[in-house]
Order: structure tokens, then sequence, then C-alpha cells
């Protein structure tokens, strides 16, 4: 790295914007500063105008089924104390509203769905529950017993969701245009583009089958990481059965102690972070109700309805954007930006505003330093991501990020927002260098997988680590 960052520990906080207090705002030591930057984001989320468009959407949303709970899920990573008080029940409530909101589905309309699929539910199962163990976004899961005596889930496709979902995605325009007086890059962000891109992807359960089943192979004695397989034989366009996982939910890993959730806090990060860099694909729908705590230790990872594939370059793009923020390469980061259309010249963002502002939104994996992920930095950097009013990256907000990137960079959030539910601890630049430049692992979990690789997966071809 060019400069030497300063040795400055991040930990809990409310006031994350004065923990390099004192220092220069251009030097390097206060990249720090910059993560989160939860005075900003207090402020917009304490705004009157706050309630009036959690209201407003909640209206347009109300009688959605996919594209409700999919928003619904990625705004329940909102910390909503980070809202002034008199606002802040009112908003839980409305924010509850969408999270939770599951299309209630009798059984017996459910069973014609997936009887029409594979024929009488005797034929494959020798038991079935039929009391929904969740509902998913286009779907129900059950949990029943095949033929062979396995356990498995059952996930089964709402009746027309898929007319539903094309419905719904007609109203992301309007939606954008109501939630654009509270964040006025909204209506502008492309995030709703790859919401409505992504949902019809998720209705294709055969892909998704298809996917999991590679996953299961790909991941086949990892030390740390478990992907239930799909049994291919009994899926369908509306049916998708899968191995079951009787492991720990979310809530209950956010109850272990603190070395614990520090260590699921890492697998987490390298599965749906490192995997983008490391093999070119990811899973786009990093979420509390995904991940499981195996009884045998191991993070068991659900759901690949969301699960993308880059092309190489575009990789490489992520990659040099991060390291050039990363050795504080302001005018090269600016210059691959410009090149990528991510920033127009003509505007008025600078070189240095620019790396700036990525400090502020992804700094927590840029700094050499151990950093506590709160609930406060994951919405901060989503708020600034979203929204970045401020005298100092008010022009950020005409930038455009190129659609084939908006996928990954909606990962990369919530899977900021999971760590930041579990309040895991790091210094996840160290782990990411090993991506970002090929450098070996530091942390007693990359030497493990390192070594399973090593004895197990063909060696894949090194990249290059000159600068872009």
């Amino acid at each position: 790295m060019n400069e030497r960052i300063s040795k400055v520990r991040v930990t809990r906080g409310t006031n994350l914007g004065r923990l390099a207090a004192g220092q220069a705002v251009k030097t390097a030591g206060t990249r720090l500063s910059m993560i989160g930057r939860s005075d900003h984001a207090r402020a917009v989320l304490a705004e009157r105008s706050t309630m009036r468009s959690a209201e407003q959407l909640v209206t347009v949303l109300g009688n959605m089924k996919g594209v409700a709970m999919k928003l619904g899920q990625m705004l329940s990573m909102l910390d909503v104390d980070l809202i002034a008080e008199p606002y802040r029940e009112p908003f839980r409530e409305k924010l509850s509203a969408l999270r939770d909101q599951a299309p209630e589905v009798p059984f017996p309309i459910m069973r014609k769905v997936i009887e029409a699929d594979i024929g009488p539910l005797s034929k494959a199962f020798v038991d079935f529950d039929t009391v929904p163990i969740a509902a998913a976004s286009i779907g129900q899961v059950y949990r029943a017993t095949i033929r062979d005596g396995r356990q498995v889930a059952v996930k089964i496709q709402y009746p027309d969701i898929d007319k539903a979902v094309k419905a719904d995605v007609q109203n992301l325009a309007l939606f954008g245009k109501l939630m654009r007086p509270l964040w006025p890059t909204l209506g502008d962000n492309a995030i709703f583009d790859e919401i409505a891109r992504n949902l019809e992807t998720e209705l294709d359960y055969l892909r998704e089958a298809r996917t999991q089943h590679s996953l299961a192979r790909q991941y086949s004695g990892h030390p740390f990481i478990s992907i239930p397989d799909s049994i291919l034989d009994l899926c369908t366009p509306h049916v998708l059965v899968t191995e079951f996982v009787d492991g720990a939910p979310f809530e209950q890993m956010r109850a272990l102690p603190s070395a614990e959730r520090d260590r699921l806090g890492e697998v987490i990060y390298r599965f749906y972070i490192g995997s983008m860099f490391s093999n070119n694909e990811f899973c786009g729908d990093p979420h509390p109700g995904n991940i499981l705590l195996a009884p045998d230790g191991k993070v068991s990872f659900i759901d690949f309805g969301l699960y993308n594939r880059m092309d190489s370059v575009n990789v490489d793009f992520e990659r040099n954007l991060l390291r050039s923020s990363a050795e504080q390469r302001a005018d090269d980061l600016y210059e691959l930006c410009v090149g990528r259309g991510v920033i127009d010249p003509a505007s008025q963002t600078s070189a240095q505003d620019f790396i700036d502002y990525v400090y502020a939104v992804a700094g927590w994996h840029l700094v050499d330093e151990e950093i506590t992920i709160t609930s406060e930095i994951a919405t901060s950097a989503l708020v600034l991501a979203i929204d970045p009013r401020s005298s100092q990256f008010g022009g950020i907000s005409h930038q455009q990020l190129p659609p084939e990137h908006v996928f990954s960079r909606r990962a990369d959030f919530l899977t900021l927002g999971v760590l930041g539910q579990l309040s895991a601890t790091n210094n996840w630049h160290r782990i990411a260098r090993e991506w970002l430049y090929g450098e070996p692992p530091t942390t007693e979990i990359g030497r493990a997988i390192a070594q399973w690789q090593k004895s197990t997966v063909p060696q894949r071809p090194r990249f290059t680590t000159s600068a872009e």
C-alpha cells in the first residue's frame, strides 16, 4: 500500500464520524472515520418525510407478493435506532408490515400446484407436513420425507406468482417516484432494474435446482460451509426439493459468544463476497433467513434463486476498483470509473471526493484494521450509497453504476447488513487481500480452506497483481 494506515480500532459506537477526530480530513487516518458516516444517516432518517415515504411505501407495495417481500428483506437491514425517537416505533411497525408480509395460501391450494407437476404426493413422499416452515418471496416451504427416507425441504411456488411478479415489476417505477423525496438518487438508481431482472430469474426453479446441485458438489467436504443438495428428479418448474437442514436459525447465531460470531462472520464474508473474485460467481441474496448453523458447526447456505455469474472482465474491474481504493490511488480510481461510465467527467466530482465516498460506503473491507461491523455501520453505508447528499458527496448523486455491477453491489451491502446483525469483528481487508492480491491467508479459517482446496480442487490460474 502507498501509505501506512494509522492503527486505530473501529468498535461499537453511536458517532463513527468522530472516531478519528483531531486528524486532518485528507489524511489516511481519517479513512476510519469515513466508514458509515452515521451522523448523515441519522439526519436523513430523522426527517419527517421518512414517515410519509414509509406510509406511501406500504400503500404501494401492500398488495404485492414477490417484490414486497424482497424489498422488505432489503429494508430490514436498516437500523431503526438511527431514526429520531418520535418516529422510531411507527417506522418499525410499517417496516415490519413489509418484511413479514407473506401470502397466506392454504395447503389445499398449494397441493394443487405440486400435484399438477409431480402427480399425487404419495408418489414421491412417504410423509408431508402440511404446515409451512417458511414463506419465501415467491413460494412456501414445507418439510417432507421422500421415499428413500431422506428429510427434504419442498418449496412450492404460489399459484399465478409469475403474473403477480410481472405486475409488481411494472409498479417499481412508481415506487421509485414515491421514494424520490426521501432519497433523490433512488429514482435514478439501477437497483429497481436489477430487482426486476432477477425476480423473474427466481421464478425458474429448475435453474435454481441445477445451480444448487452444482454448488453442493463444489462445497462437498468443505471445512466450514455446507450446501444442501437439490433432488433433481423431483424438481419441476414450480417445485424445488432439497435436502433438509436441521440447523439453528440466524437469531440463535446472534446470541452466541463474540468469538463464535466472529468465526461465523468470516465464513459468511468468504462465501458471499470471496466467491465472486475466486469463482466469478456469487449469491446475490445474502439474508439472515438464508443462513443456518448446522449441528456440525458448519454454516449452511440455502436459497439460490438469485445466483449470478460475472464475466471475468467485470470481476477484474471490481478487483481493480477495490485495490486502487485500498492503496489510496485516488486519481487511478477516478480514471478507472470514468472509463466505465461510473463518473461523468463533466460533473463536479473530484478524484478525492470520490475516493472519500468509496471509503464511506465500503471502507470496512478497505481499511487494514480490525473492525467490528455494527448495524449502524451497515445502515449508514446503505443510506450513503443511495443518498450521498452532503457538501462533501453531493456530486456523487449524479453518478451511475453500470447494470452489470448493480447485482454485486447489492450482495455487498446485504452481506454488510448480515455482518452488522452479528456484530462480527475481523480485519476484513486482510481476508480480502487473498482475492484482491493473491496473498496467502492470514486467518486460521483461511488456511484451513486453502489446504482443503489444495487437496480437493484443481488449482485455478492466478490472476495478475499488476496495477490497473
